[in-house]
């Protein structure tokens, strides 16, 4: 009997660990990217970064412990029913409760790993990451503006640089705009050839402070009630400090502590009292206080409801073992998620509401273990739906035809008109199953990954969905829309466990070893595969370039309905900042602040116009108006009620007050000032190329997008490299089961993504040209591939 525990605990163990590893990084990866940028930018120690990936584990393990465990139980078990050794177990004497207690040492051990995260890690985490949060949030913000970009994340200020150029732990500006906003309508300018950046000390007063050393500028200050008052001053050297953000008591301990990063005794007392504390009833301390129990006994209910299935899993195996964790997984979260929207709500109390959902799986688990021991027709319903649904994912994803269904047509005689009409000789009898063989599995894996992305959305949205009421139609629609931005995200994916899985297969079942012994060239087999993977990779842009802006569209605008939220844009509506266009060398830098722009009418009020040296960035000129619009029949703007301002060092050389007047130089058209943000993945390639040079000219960051717009032709590609790079791991495997492969092909997703992120990090900072951010992971992986291909034995 020991052996027969050792070896279902090594089969459900292995699974189990799988499914985990997978969870977490598909979790994870949403902040991967943030935490990589780190790294670039070099404006964080690689001790923080530790810290920040240390610190975000522990709430994902939260989720992905419990769903672990049933993974590992139903793929486990279901394994040993399809090769009949759940059968050879009972047959020597094994009951249903013999495989509970076997399978119950995995879930005891689950269960206080989760209790130890959540009672222990979770929370301290929490305080940690707020912690290292508060503490790298002034260097953070001298890393992140942009050259030509108006930054207006500092505390009543607007900074505007032309050059800058990053350093470990300071940064040097050239060219300084800055503006101080205390007062919207009279904005105190101050302008710099150079700036000398030093955050502040972490931890200290001044932790939100950045200093800017400013050299060889000038302060320029004017009255609103009185035009003729002008004030000018310059100097060789002065410091500025700038508060990177309004200041906040977020220190851990104070009342407004985030409720994650509570500590459990002080979680508790505050469930515990009579009165709202910190703005919140005690009835949200109370569910908070709940949750961290309810997750980590998920695992003990999820156990008994899987053995059951598990072992009745018989005639489906592994595939209907994933079909029924997906499901539990998605009826589990969702109750549970359900049952604390209305303890939010008050519908139910936090106990009932939290608990919910481990109770009626207890309960179903307890009938199902009933039925397994003494028979009845509950689990055989159970397991009938389980394989059920996975011939019809089957069948949906295969084009449904059955593998004994007969097709109306002789593919043979298909392939040779096809091969006789265009003279060549491809493809054959074997190509065809080849190709069908990998679509197949192709579809399969690209059908699941986006049920499960699907079920991880529809969880993150159950919060505002309960919150703003919004209609269940809207979401069902949302997530319509979201389909093609998932198939178009983990093709490459798909691809690359479909290859693994194909190959891997052919292996195992010695069919590979048949088509060489015939003959046939490796390279020759595995020409089908590249070939529909080329054709996949060229549908990716087509679909990309024509289907895929739109649907984004969509899906973020209904996404803004079920969060109510408003429309995202550049610029505030109070006060805009915009740079005009310089189309000729030595013409000046010009910058445009105004309080209102009416796009329908083409008017502003209070506009300001700043014309700088383009050398040495000296303010040489400024024109103020109360009221400017667009007249047509000048082809100009119309300034009304204001003056201009010419300056010479430290004097005015000339002040002209005018009630009407034009400036031919200025030459932007309304259309200039009417530039929304617009997400990358919302525009084809060309669109994005043109939106691009539209806004170089309007003073924003386009780096990110110079680096998105190169991948929407490198992306495509990605999918042929990853076929070429899993087809020497799939042969290496031999005889290894497919959940090796699968365990592969996390691995080399991990490592590529990874890669990716790093890369496409670089080209966001000005590291690195957009072209190498964006088509240096495709070339590092394809030769790879090429080089492994090349290496195996034909």
């Amino acid at each position: 009997m020991r052996i027969l525990t050792r070896y279902i605990l090594r089969e459900v163990v292995s699974h189990a660990l799988l499914g985990g590893a997978l969870f977490t990084f598909i979790i994870f990866t949403r902040d991967l990217g943030k935490i990589l940028e780190f790294v670039v930018r070099d404006s964080a120690s690689y001790s923080d970064i530790a810290r920040i990936i240390a610190y975000t584990l522990p709430p994902t393990l939260n989720v992905t412990i419990p769903m672990a465990v049933l993974v590992g139980i139903l793929l486990g078990l279901s394994r040993l029913a399809a090769d009949s050794e759940i059968t050879a177990m009972r047959a020597a004497g094994m009951g249903a409760i013999d495989f509970v207690r076997v399978v119950s040492i995995v879930s005891a051990v689950a269960l206080c790993l989760g209790l130890f995260n959540s009672l222990f890690l979770a929370p301290r985490a929490a305080a940690g990451l707020i912690s290292l949060g508060e503490s790298l949030k002034s260097s953070q913000a001298s890393f992140e503006v942009q050259p030509r970009v108006f930054y207006e994340e500092f505390k009543d200020r607007v900074l505007y640089i032309q050059d800058v150029a990053p350093a470990s732990g300071a940064a040097v500006w050239r060219h300084v705009f800055l503006a101080d906003l205390t007062e919207p309508a009279n904005p105190h300018i101050t302008t710099a050839d150079q700036a000398v950046v030093v955050n502040g000390t972490p931890n200290s007063a001044d932790a939100q402070t950045i200093r800017l050393h400013l050299l060889n500028g000038g302060e320029h200050e004017t009255s609103a009630a009185d035009p003729n008052q002008y004030n000018i001053s310059t100097f060789a050297t002065t410091d500025v400090p700038i508060e990177s953000e309004a200041p906040g008591d977020t220190h851990l301990g104070r009342l407004n502590t985030p409720i994650a990063a509570l500590p459990l005794p002080e979680l508790w007392r505050r469930a515990k009292s009579a009165e709202a504390t910190a703005g919140r009833t005690p009835s949200v301390y109370r569910i908070e206080f709940n949750k961290r129990f309810s997750y980590p006994f998920a695992c003990l209910v999820l156990m008994l409801v899987g053995v059951p299935l598990g072992i009745s899993s018989k005639r489906g195996g592994k595939s209907t073992g994933f079909v029924l964790t997906i499901v539990l997984v998605f009826i589990y979260y969702l109750l549970s998620e359900v049952g604390a929207a209305f303890a939010q709500s008050g519908r139910l109390p936090p106990f009932l509401g939290v608990w919910g959902a481990n109770l009626l799986f207890a309960a179903a688990g307890a009938i199902l273990l009933y039925q397994m021991s003494r028979g009845g027709i509950a689990l055989g319903i159970f397991a009938t739906i389980g394989m059920r649904l996975n011939k019809l994912a089957t069948r949906l994803v295969s084009g449904n035809q059955t593998p004994n269904a007969h097709s109306s047509y002789d593919i043979a005689t298909l392939l040779r008109r096809f091969r006789s009409t265009f003279r060549v000789q491809f493809p054959l009898l074997l190509d065809d199953y080849v190709m069908r063989e990998y679509a197949t599995n192709f579809s399969i894996v690209l059908f699941s990954f986006t049920t499960l992305f699907l079920i991880f959305t529809f969880f993150e949205l159950i919060g505002p969905i309960f919150r703003n009421r919004t209609p269940l139609i809207t979401v069902g629609e949302y997530l319509i829309n979201l389909i093609p931005f998932i198939l178009y995200n983990v093709t490459p994916l798909c691809a690359l466990v479909a290859v693994l899985v194909t190959f891997g297969t052919l292996n195992r079942t010695s069919e590979l070893t048949a088509m060489k012994s015939s003959g046939i060239s490796l390279y020759r087999i595995i020409t089908p595969v590249l070939f529909v993977t080329l054709l996949i990779s060229a549908g990716l842009f087509v679909f990309d370039e024509f289907y895929l802006p739109a649907a984004n569209r969509r899906q973020e605008a209904l996404l803004s309905i079920i969060k109510d939220k408003p429309a995202q844009t550049f610029s505030r509506p109070d006060r805009q900042w915009i740079s005009g266009q310089t189309n000729s060398a030595g013409e000046p830098t010009r910058i445009f602040y105004y309080q209102y722009f009416n796009a329908e009418k083409d008017s502003f009020d209070n506009l300001t116009v700043f014309e700088f040296d383009p050398a040495t960035f000296n303010l040489h000129r400024r024109i103020f108006a109360t009221s400017a619009n667009w007249d047509p029949r000048v082809n100009n703007w119309v300034l009304i009620n204001g003056w201009q301002r010419t300056f010479s060092g430290d004097s005015i050389s000339t002040y002209q007050p005018f009630t009407v007047s034009t400036f031919p130089e200025i030459r932007e058209l309304p259309t200039y000032f009417k530039k929304e943000y617009v997400p990358s993945q919302e525009m084809s390639y060309n669109e994005l190329s043109a939106y691009i040079e539209d806004l170089k000219q309007s003073g924003f960051d386009t780096k990110r997008l110079s680096v998105q717009l190169d991948k929407k032709i490198a992306y495509p590609l990605i999918t042929l490299v990853m076929a070429i790079l899993a087809i020497p791991f799939a042969l290496s495997m031999g005889k290894k089961g497919s959940l090796t492969g699968i365990a592969t092909a996390i691995g080399l997703a991990i490592t590529y993504y990874v890669v990716t992120l790093v890369f496409e990090s670089l080209g966001n900072v000005n590291t690195l040209p957009a072209v190498l951010a964006a088509w240096t992971p495709d070339i590092l992986f394809g030769i790879t591939g090429a080089y492994l291909l090349l290496r195996t034995p034909t």
